[in-house]
C-alpha cells in the first residue's frame, strides 16, 4: 500500500468515527444541541480534525445522510442481486430486501431513528440532500417492482413509485417499533410478519 492509499484509508476510518459519533449524539439530543466539540470528543479526535474533514457541522450531517443511506441502498441492492443469482423470483427479491432492511436497521438503529425523523422536517438546510438519498434507496425497490410487473408476478395496476415508497416505509417504521417496543421479538419473527404483508396473505383468503 503506498502513502496515498494509506492516507485515504485513514481518512475513511476517521470519517466513519465521526459519522458514528455524530449520529449517536444527534439522535440523543438533537442537531442544534450537539456541538462540534462533543462530536470530536465522542469520536476521540481533535476538534480540528472535524473541520479538516468537513467544512461545518451541517456538511458533516449531510455527508452522514449520504453515507448511511448509501449503506442501506447497497444492502438492498445486494439482496436483490443475490436473489437473481440464485434464480429466485422478483417477489423473492423483494422479500430478501425486506430482510436486508431489517438487518441494516438492527445494526444502525440510531441512524435509522435520525433518518426517519428528518424525513418529516421541511426547514432543514439538507432537505435537498435528503430527497436525493431517499430516492436512491427507493429506486432500488422500484426497479425490482417494475420487473415483477413486467414478468407478470405482480399486477400491472400497482403504482410502482408509491408501492416502493410504501415498502421502504413499512420496513423502517415496523423495524423502529420492533427496536423500541418489541425487543423480545427476533429478526426472523419481524421478517416473517412483513413477508405475509408482502405476499398479501393477511386477509384470511
Amino acid at each position: 500500500m503506498d502513502a496515498r492509499d494509506s492516507s485515504s484509508t485513514r481518512r475513511r476510518a476517521t470519517r466513519a468515527k465521526l459519522y458514528e459519533a455524530a449520529v449517536t449524539l444527534i439522535a440523543e439530543q438533537g442537531f442544534s444541541a450537539t456541538t462540534v466539540d462533543e462530536i470530536a470528543e465522542r469520536a476521540g479526535v481533535a476538534k480540528g480534525t472535524v473541520y479538516y474533514n468537513f467544512k461545518s457541522k451541517t456538511e458533516l450531517f449531510e455527508e452522514l445522510l449520504r453515507y448511511g443511506v448509501g449503506l442501506l441502498t447497497a444492502s438492498l441492492q445486494s439482496a436483490a442481486d443475490g436473489t437473481a443469482e440464485r434464480g429466485g423470483t422478483k417477489v423473492a427479491a423483494l422479500d430478501a430486501m425486506i430482510r436486508a432492511g431489517l438487518v441494516f436497521i438492527e445494526r444502525y438503529p440510531a441512524f435509522t431513528q435520525l433518518y426517519v425523523a428528518e424525513l418529516w422536517r421541511t426547514n432543514r438546510a439538507w432537505q435537498s440532500t435528503l430527497l436525493v438519498v431517499r430516492q436512491q434507496a427507493v429506486a432500488v425497490v422500484e426497479t425490482v417492482l417494475r420487473e415483477a410487473v413486467e414478468n407478470g408476478e405482480l399486477s400491472a395496476e400497482i403504482d410502482v413509485p408509491l408501492t416502493a415508497a410504501a415498502l421502504v416505509g413499512m420496513v423502517l417504521v415496523a423495524a423502529l417499533d420492533w427496536q423500541s417496543f418489541q425487543r423480545e421479538r427476533s429478526l426472523d419473527d419481524v421478517h416473517a410478519a412483513l413477508s405475509l404483508l408482502l405476499n398479501g396473505r393477511v386477509s384470511g383468503r
